[in-house]
């Protein structure tokens, strides 16, 4: 299984966590607020800003707080102006990350940004150092308990999804972007119950880690996705899943 998976998995929990204490909303607001400045404040025509939508309704977030955030955007109301940067790097041992982030102040975030990877034993790279191993795709995550592999299956490759694989309690869902809202459609519709879906950055390459080496990387990428102005943050470890069972519980 992909290391990137098992990364998305802690980055639900964390958004449980997150969601209590408010941060995972500030973070929605922002999207929905700079994607209905890019696309416009139609979730019909503006592709983002439905995935943005999708993703706060998820996350219960109240519909006056999407409808005033969208009005931000598109200029009915004041709000900070917000631009999307991505920072590539390395965390210890040669593991690709990606870092997707909203911000009202580029040079403070860079600088903040650079300061986790460097206190982690990692490096901010270059813009293209690490991002030519990544793929945009749709992300579905479904608890496997009662789940049968065989009619999932199914109803994810007749709604246009590319594969189905299972690791541990889940199984991972991907497609193309173009097909992901369908997908996604077509799994709720069934009845399965999402432990998360986005579009993401999955790699074509993996970093295998032991207990040792996956320890600082988790550290450094659970720091990144703490962090106020982070969006997502990607990356291409690989860890056996008792292992991240044991690390879990230090994050």
């Amino acid at each position: 299984m992909a290391g990137h998976s098992h990364w998305a998995g802690i980055k639900y929990q964390k958004a449980a966590v997150d969601a209590r204490r408010g941060k995972l909303f500030s973070k929605l607001v922002r999207r929905i607020i700079t994607a209905a400045r890019t696309g416009g404040g139609s979730p019909e025509t503006n592709l983002e800003l439905r995935y943005a939508m999708v993703e706060a309704r998820a996350a219960n977030m109240p519909k006056d707080n999407i409808e005033r955030a969208i009005k931000k955007g598109t200029g009915e109301l004041a709000g900070a102006d917000f631009v999307e940067v991505f920072y590539e790097g390395y965390a210890p041992g040669g593991v690709a990350v990606m870092v997707q982030a909203l911000t009202d102040n580029r040079n403070r975030t860079v600088s903040e940004i650079r300061k986790l990877f460097e206190l982690r034993g990692g490096n901010l790279g270059t813009a293209g150092c690490v991002a030519w191993m990544f793929e945009r795709k749709g992300l579905l995550l479904i608890e496997a308990e009662e789940v049968d592999e065989d009619e999932l299956l199914t109803v994810v490759l007749e709604a246009g999804a590319d594969d189905l694989r299972a690791s541990g309690d889940i199984y991972e869902i991907t497609c193309a972007v173009g097909e992901f809202a369908g997908v996604r459609e077509a799994v709720e519709k069934a009845g399965y119950r999402l432990q998360l879906a986005e579009v993401s950055y999955m790699s074509s390459q993996t970093v295998a880690l032991d207990q040792a080496g996956a320890r600082p990387v988790l550290k450094l990428l659970s720091e990144l996705q703490d962090h106020d102005d982070v969006q997502h943050v990607y990356s291409n470890f690989e860890v056996a899943d008792e292992v991240l069972a044991a690390l879990e519980v230090e994050l």
